[in-house]
Order: C-alpha cells, then sequence, then structure tokens
C-alpha cells in the first residue's frame, strides 16, 4: 500500500499552465486619425466654405450691377515715317487715336496706369506712358500716344523680308498696345488693382499726311488679355 502511495506521488501531469495574459485598453485613442487629420480636415472646410462665400458674392454683384467689358477701338492713325536701316535701326513716327468706352450704369474705372507700347514683328520699339484718369458712368474716353525716334530692332533675315514687302506695298503690320493698372468704383467701394493688357493690331499705310486703316474699317476693335 505504501509502494502504490509512493507512485501515485511521483505521478506525471504534464506541463504546467501558464497565466492568463491581460489585454489592456488604453481610452482615448480609437481607431480614428489623429489630430494632424483633423486639421487637413478643418482646412478644407475652411476653404470649402470661402469658396462658397466669394462664389455667392460674386454672383450677386453680378446680378446687381451686371458689369460689362470696357471696350477699346482704335479710330484714327497715322504714319508718316517707317524706315529701316542696314544696321537694323528703325525710324518711326506714328500717332495713334483710341476711344474707351466705359459701357456700365454703376461702375467707375480709375486709370491709375497707362503705358502704350507699339510693336514690329514682335519687337517693341516705342513706349509712352499716358496720364491717369478716372472714367465716369457710361462714359468715352479718348488717348492719343504719339510715337516719334529711332530704335534698334533685331529683325532676322524672315522678318527684315516681311518689312520689304511691307514697305513695296505701303501698309506696315504693327501692333499697339495698352498695359493697364486699374481699379473699380462701385458706389464708394473701391476694388484691388487689375493689370490687363489691351493689344490693337493694326494695318497701317505710309503716308505723308494722315493715313486711314488699310483693308480693314477705319475703327479696329482692340481685344484684352489677363
Amino acid at each position: 500500500m505504501a509502494e502504490k502511495q509512493a507512485h501515485l506521488n511521483g505521478a506525471y501531469y504534464g506541463p504546467s499552465i501558464p497565466p492568463a495574459t491581460r489585454n489592456y485598453h488604453r481610452h482615448g485613442r480609437g481607431s480614428g486619425c489623429g489630430c494632424g487629420c483633423c486639421l487637413l480636415k478643418l482646412l478644407f472646410n475652411i476653404i470649402v466654405t470661402a469658396v462658397v462665400v466669394i462664389g455667392l458674392a460674386v454672383l450677386i454683384f453680378w446680378l446687381i450691377f451686371r458689369p460689362n467689358k470696357i471696350k477699346f477701338h482704335v479710330t484714327d492713325v497715322s504714319l508718316t515715317e517707317f524706315n529701316l536701316t542696314t544696321n537694323n535701326t528703325l525710324n518711326y513716327n506714328l500717332a495713334v487715336n483710341m476711344t474707351v468706352r466705359n459701357p456700365n450704369k454703376r461702375i467707375g474705372i480709375y486709370y491709375d496706369r497707362i503705358e502704350a507700347r507699339a510693336y514690329y514683328e514682335d519687337q517693341r520699339f516705342a513706349t509712352q506712358t499716358l496720364t491717369p484718369f478716372y472714367q465716369g458712368h457710361k462714359n468715352t474716353s479718348f488717348l492719343n500716344p504719339v510715337f516719334s525716334g529711332q530704335q534698334f530692332v533685331s529683325l532676322g533675315a524672315d522678318e527684315t523680308s516681311v518689312f520689304n514687302e511691307e514697305r513695296t506695298s505701303g501698309i506696315h503690320s504693327i501692333d499697339v498696345k495698352l498695359y493697364l493698372r486699374i481699379r473699380l468704383k462701385v458706389s464708394w467701394v473701391k476694388t484691388g488693382r487689375f493689370t490687363p493688357k489691351i493689344s490693337c493690331d493694326l494695318k497701317v499705310p505710309l503716308s505723308s499726311a494722315n493715313g486711314s486703316l488699310a483693308g480693314v474699317p477705319e475703327t479696329t476693335r482692340c481685344g484684352w488679355d489677363f
């Protein structure tokens, strides 16, 4: 009996069972995004709200004032000298008469800066700064830039060939551009500055007297370029 009890006391019962592990959950840290993600969402919401507000403001402004584009026309031009020397010096005498029409009933325009430039074959040969002015509602103003002098122009063989052909025909292709800095006035409110560019593509006859635009109506409409 004692031997049987000893046998039972030395029995093998298998490996010990390890204690169960505990999973600790930290409160406040979910599976969602962190502070950086929340800031991005906030920034996105602010941008969307700003775009919507600005869009509504522009729509309301347009519905109330119905703004129309300012119209620029060249009504007359005089070219009494336009010759090119052998060393690519251009001698010129060009006078341009322009009208500026503000068709808006409730919007005035401040022309803070008006720079007129003359180009031939994409080469600028003259610049003149005109007097700033304010243009009221439903008003037509007049600009009269005059370009006179001489200037070196870098013309290649193709451009020189075009010049000789135009000299034979007596009609030159000249571009006059206005570089503007303007502000709008609506009632007592003034907007920020805009810097549009006005481009007038002209066909100008060379003569000793005042000439009119050749091959097209005397009044030539100019285009806008922002």
